[in-house]
């Protein structure tokens, strides 16, 4: 395995061993957080500590941002490759300075959106996060399955990051709600993106599957992936 075929690993094992585990407890909390406001609800005492709405929105937000940084990691890798495979800087140098701006403006808008307070600066942060996210995963490189988009481990992907930028968001909202119309908006989009998640884990397996490492891609690359057939090797002759 080469330094490429590593580093394709990085996205995928991070999903693995952080992102999926902090679902489990995020989904877990938010379960714990209903049940409680529903005991108390009906005038009964709960026997779950009131700190699980706390624990749930800490793990909540780090969620939101372990998403969005894994999917950035997924794309850098992505378009990073297709620069240095193609010489895109000699070629095009504006247009990679182009992409490691977007990135660093990704990165704080998200940053800004945790830090601010005022709805209209939220939803303009949060927007531009998201903005940034879909630029970026339309540079030349990133593989898309365009033609199977309703499959496709990156449009899943984004929608998924897209519903944890605007979770995020409304997290204040939330709170200052009597109606608990947020809160119900919040419960049915992160219901969405558990099965978008759900959806992840097994589009990104099936990728790792069709992922040749870097030393079988000229060969891989010569099949027809519509009609599932490669080119047979010439037979060898007797010397």
């Amino acid at each position: 395995m080469e330094l490429t075929d590593f580093l394709a690993l990085v996205h995928p094992a991070i999903a693995v061993f952080f992102v999926f585990p902090l679902i489990g407890m995020v989904v877990n909390f938010a379960w714990q957080t209903r049940q409680r406001r529903l005991q108390s609800k009906n005038g009964g005492k709960s026997k779950i500590p009131p700190v699980v709405g706390g624990e749930h929105k800490k793990l909540g937000d780090w969620l939101t941002g372990s998403v969005v940084g894994v999917t950035l990691l997924g794309l850098a890798y992505a378009i990073g490759k297709n620069i240095i495979k193609n010489q895109v800087f000699s070629k095009a140098p504006f247009q990679v300075i182009f992409i490691l701006l977007m990135f660093v403006a990704t990165i704080v808008s998200l940053v800004l959106l945790y830090r601010a307070t005022n709805k209209l600066w939220r939803g303009t942060f949060a927007t531009l996060t998201g903005a940034g996210l879909i630029i970026l995963g339309f540079q030349d490189g990133v593989f898309r399955r365009d033609s199977e988009w309703y499959w496709s481990h990156y449009y899943i992907g984004i929608a998924a990051a897209m519903l944890m930028i605007f979770s995020l968001a409304i997290v204040p909202e939330i709170y200052k709600d009597k109606s608990h119309r947020w809160r119900v908006i919040h419960t049915i989009l992160n219901c969405v993106a558990l099965l978008l998640f759900i959806g992840q884990g097994m589009t990104g397996t099936r990728d790792l599957l069709e992922i040749p490492l870097s030393w079988q891609e000229p060969y891989v690359y010569k099949c027809d992936f519509v009609n599932k057939t490669c080119p047979t090797p010439n037979p060898q002759l007797p010397k």
